[in-house]
């Protein structure tokens, strides 16, 4: 027995002691005793070390949930995903990996510590012999993701659900992280979407219109993005303390959909976002093992994409794949949290002051360095390396406009292919047949993984090249202001994924916008027609924008309450982590305890 429940190996153990004393008194001839010992001794440990079953008991469950609390309301559609089975497994995983997460949060903070005294960053001296070994693979490509040539991203709401896996896509990243709103409603509501999208029973109807997964084709496959490890899910606590957010997502959607997953030609796959190092992808390995574990799954059916979009982990990128290298399903260039974690980690130093956003494009030396080295990294390891985000969205009211901008998904999706991409995002399902005409056309195969870039070598100097041309402008400084402030509008009231100016932002966006302001204005930067940001200008600025977007926002906008916010994000004084974290208590419901 152990705390798991009853495990198979102890059955196993019992079985063969007894058997063996009957089949060496009893079993005359050598080839039948030899067969008995083989069978005893080598197949069944041998499935067991392979499967690890574990049979949860009511017991086992009931210990669990001791001190465990869901401070959120539960309908009838959130019990069939919050299940006394369910909630026990996610107090597994948060009594076994909490207090690592929380030492790894804390190696973030001395990490940047380091670098705001003037430690920059390098590659890794002690993971060397993993970067320079040839040898090590990462996991062949599972069911379904072989070719991920155009994947579309979006919240889990029922109608995105259904709109995106209805679309010509060939996967769909589920997201719980940036583009949405983490209100309890909106992250158990995913779940249980998620749960009746897979068992395709997700069809509805709203406002006089029925939503119906379509039966012509295959649909994408699913992939589910957890939130980070910084995120806690305040409504769910154990012994007190609130869960890691990015556990129970994934824990949930795992729980009740990895084994219905795998009997329907896919697998339970996941996108990791904001990891800062590989120590933070052997965490979420050793989550995975130990789940696979508790259900019976064989260790490596589980995968997981890496989003590269941390500067820290830039430099780690080999390690980080060889840490997951048994559920590795590659990496992918998060570029706008990229450059939100490249003002951060290195806001302290002025000569890393950037132009006006529109200027950090993926041509600038350090955007592209990064690009290639993830490319040249991936292939190496035979893993998919994804392209980036086009957030564009379709102006249907200005047919020039509208050409322009879908011009520009174009020319991005092709410099991405050409680079060697096995794939690329989309945010808006009218932006599938551009990425997937581009990559067609160039990549006639189901991914590039043979392209290797060997002629790539990148080093530290080139991950960190600010030699960024462009300029900081009012005007640019007027668009970080109305991008933040209407993100943070719209996430105050539940809304994850916000359309601004044709562009679907999410909370990277946000938080480059932010940043950028942050950066600007501590180092009181001249704009290229000789204002100084100094904190008086960048407060005025924003009063000044908080209350045009007021005046046009609807009764009871939440402008104000995102300016009272924002107002020590942009002086170059106060600096959170993250907005959403900021934020978080804002959008919290959690209140007494709900009964299980």
């Amino acid at each position: 027995m152990n705390n798991r429940g009853t495990s198979v190996s102890v059955t196993y153990s019992i079985g063969q002691m007894g058997f063996l004393y009957i089949a060496v008194h009893i079993t005359k001839t050598s080839s039948h005793l030899i067969f008995i010992l083989y069978l005893f001794l080598c197949v069944i440990p041998s499935i067991y070390l392979r499967y690890r079953i574990y049979l949860p008991n009511m017991s086992h469950v009931d210990t669990q949930l001791k001190d465990v609390s869901i401070l959120g309301s539960i309908n009838n559609d959130a019990r069939k995903i919050l299940t006394k089975e369910a909630c026990a497994y996610l107090a597994l995983l948060h009594r076994t990996f909490n207090p690592t997460r929380k030492a790894l949060l804390q190696r973030r903070v001395d990490r940047q510590a380091e670098i705001d005294k003037g430690n920059l960053l390098d590659f890794l001296p002690e993971t060397k012999h993993i970067r320079e070994n040839d040898a090590w693979k990462g996991a062949p490509p599972a069911p379904g993701l072989v070719d991920r040539r155009v994947e579309i991203t979006g919240p889990t709401d029922r109608k995105m659900v259904v709109n995106a896996l209805n679309s010509d896509v060939w996967t769909y990243m589920a997201d719980f992280e940036d583009s949405s709103a983490p209100t309890w409603d909106n992250m158990v509501n995913g779940q249980v979407n998620l749960y009746d999208a897979i068992r395709r029973q997700v069809d509805f109807k709203q406002g006089g219109k029925e939503y119906k997964l379509r039966t012509d084709r295959t649909l994408p496959t699913l992939i589910a993005r957890a939130r980070g490890w910084h995120l806690d899910e305040k409504h769910f606590t154990v012994d007190g303390e609130p869960i890691s957010g990015g556990l129970f997502d994934f824990g949930l959607y795992f729980f009740h959909n990895a084994k219905e997953l795998v009997a329907r030609g896919a697998g339970p796959y996941f996108y990791l976002p904001k990891m800062e190092s590989h120590l933070e992808a052997r965490l979420w390995n050793d989550v995975f093992n130990l789940s696979q574990d508790y259900i019976g799954l064989p260790r490596g059916t589980i995968r997981g994409t890496v989003l590269i979009e941390t500067i820290t982990a830039a430099f780690e990128m080999d390690e980080i794949i060889y840490e997951l290298r048994d559920h590795s399903s590659g990496l992918n260039c998060g570029r706008w949290d990229y450059i939100f974690s490249f003002i951060k980690k290195f806001r302290q130093h002025p000569n890393f002051v950037l132009p006006d956003r529109s200027d950090v494009t993926m041509t600038v030396p350090f955007m592209d360095a990064y690009v290639k080295l993830l490319i040249k990294t991936c292939h190496r390891r035979g893993v998919h390396a994804m392209g980036g985000m086009a957030a564009q969205i379709p102006i249907k009211n200005d047919p020039a406009a509208n050409d322009k901008a879908m011009e520009s998904v174009r020319a991005d999706k092709l410099r991405e292919v050409r680079a060697g991409h096995d794939g690329t995002w989309v945010a808006h399902p009218a932006l599938a047949a551009i990425a997937s005409d581009v990559f067609n056309k160039y990549m006639p195969t189901p991914n590039q993984l043979f392209i290797r870039r060997e002629e790539v070598n990148i080093t530290a100097n080139d991950l960190l090249n600010t030699n960024v041309p462009g300029k900081i402008t009012e005007d640019g400084i007027r668009k970080n202001l109305n991008i933040g402030l209407s993100y943070m509008e719209g996430w105050l009231r539940g809304v994850g994924c916000v359309p601004i100016n044709f562009l679907m932002e999410d909370a990277a966006t946000a938080e480059v916008s932010r940043s950028q302001l942050w950066q600007w204005t501590k180092h009181n930067v001249s704009t290229s027609d000789g204002k100084r940001m100094d904190k008086a200008f960048a407060l005025r600025l924003l009063q000044e924008q908080a209350d045009s977007l007021a005046a046009k926002g609807g009764k009871g906008n939440k402008f104000q309450l995102a300016a009272r916010y924002f107002a020590g994000q942009v002086t170059g004084e106060d600096y959170a982590d993250f907005l959403t974290s900021l934020l978080y208590n804002e959008i919290s419901s959690a209140g007494s305890a709900a009964k299980l």
